[in-house]
């Protein structure tokens, strides 16, 4: 009996976890467009098909960082630095000008402010 109770707990937490993570990656990038393309198509004056493209790039970059959590910080801070660096080229290849290039990182800056924010008022 305490096998199978302990068999649930574990498939429910299993379920919780990758329930929070989002599960399907297309299902996730599906709400990141609903979500964020209103505000990024307001705040960085650009199209929603340009919106779209923005965030499906943010998303494909997201998924490249999801392992530096095993990198040393030197190695960390260096492949940051190259996906960072690489998105200015991506955005620009949609083509956006510099200006809206500066106001889709500024929102995304302005994103991560704000859900650091949120996690630390939680703790």
């Amino acid at each position: 009996m305490k096998k199978v109770i302990l068999f649930l707990l574990f498939i429910v937490g299993f379920s919780v976890s990758y329930a929070q993570q989002g599960g399907d990656p297309a299902v996730m990038l599906q709400r990141m467009k609903e979500r964020q393309r209103p505000e990024l198509v307001e705040k960085a004056r650009i199209t929603e098909a340009e919106a779209d493209k923005v965030i499906e790039i943010s998303f494909e970059s997201r998924q490249e960082l999801r392992g530096l959590r095993e990198l040393g910080e030197e190695d960390r801070k260096k492949k940051l630095d190259e996906v960072n660096a690489g998105l200015a080229k991506k955005f620009k290849a949609i083509p956006l000008t510099d200006e809206q290039v500066k106001s889709v990182q500024a929102y995304f800056e302005e994103r991560r402010k704000q859900m650091q924010q949120r996690r630390n008022n939680q703790q």
